[in-house]
């Protein structure tokens, strides 16, 4: 298999980076981002350009992947719809509709989050606007697509945020971490288990598209997964 990852230098990419390229069934782990990993391995090729909107010119480095497994995200703390909708919606669907024409036997996986608002008309602005992005990444004509929501996020092996606030509540957490993970599984998933996770459902699909915890949770432990 070959793999596409979006935004592998955020905590949550961080971890599925370290999964893909553990995995023996994935061949050719690329990334793709305004900055380098600092990881080197024989499977990882990089891919790193300031411009995420645009990707005209790198068409040719963007063809023939199985997967892609999209990590990009921003806090939207401080901005305005419009802008938080321009790094959300707006990025992810330049890559996504690029993708979608150049590999319609892709499988694209996106990080979204516990609570977002299919209906596209809820108070949260937020949520709002992450339901727009999943809705449209649906409508695209990949092979499948899938949407992760987690709720808590616990990091494994080192991941960091690059947001100075979540590393500072992630450093206070990390005490309590493992055990609310196991006070309350349903709503608590490692960065481990959703590269688990995404791994399994490019490889083998789900039975649902919109994924909760729980859900990722129990993709990542599935017998069908091996490493």
């Amino acid at each position: 298999m070959k793999v596409l990852i979006f935004g592998a230098t955020g905590m949550v990419g961080q971890g599925v980076l370290r999964e893909c390229l553990l995995d023996p069934d994935i061949d050719v782990v690329q990334t793709v981002g305004r900055s380098a990993t600092g990881v080197k391995h024989t499977k990882l090729r990089e891919l790193v350009r300031p411009d995420l909107m645009r990707y005209a010119e790198i068409e040719a480095d963007l063809g023939g992947f199985d997967a892609c497994f999209f990590c990009l995200g921003v806090s939207s703390f401080g901005m305005s719809e419009a802008q938080y909708e321009r790094l959300t919606y707006g990025l992810t669907m330049a890559a996504a509709e690029t993708l979608s024409r150049l590999n319609p036997g892709m499988t694209f996986v996106y990080v979204s989050g516990a609570g977002t608002d299919s209906s596209e008309k809820g108070r949260v602005m937020w949520a709002r606007v992450k339901g727009k992005t999943e809705n449209a990444l649906l409508r695209l004509p990949f092979k499948a697509a899938y949407m992760f929501r987690p709720a808590g996020i616990q990091p494994m092996h080192g991941e960091r945020s690059k947001t100075t606030a979540y590393r500072v509540a992630y450093r206070l957490a990390k005490p309590l971490l493992s055990l609310l993970r196991r006070i309350f599984p349903r709503y608590l998933v490692t960065t481990e288990e959703i590269g688990r996770a995404m791994i399994r459902v490019a490889r083998s699909g789900a039975e649902k598209r919109i994924l909760e915890s729980s859900d990722i949770g129990n993709c990542a432990r599935s017998p069908v997964f091996s490493r």
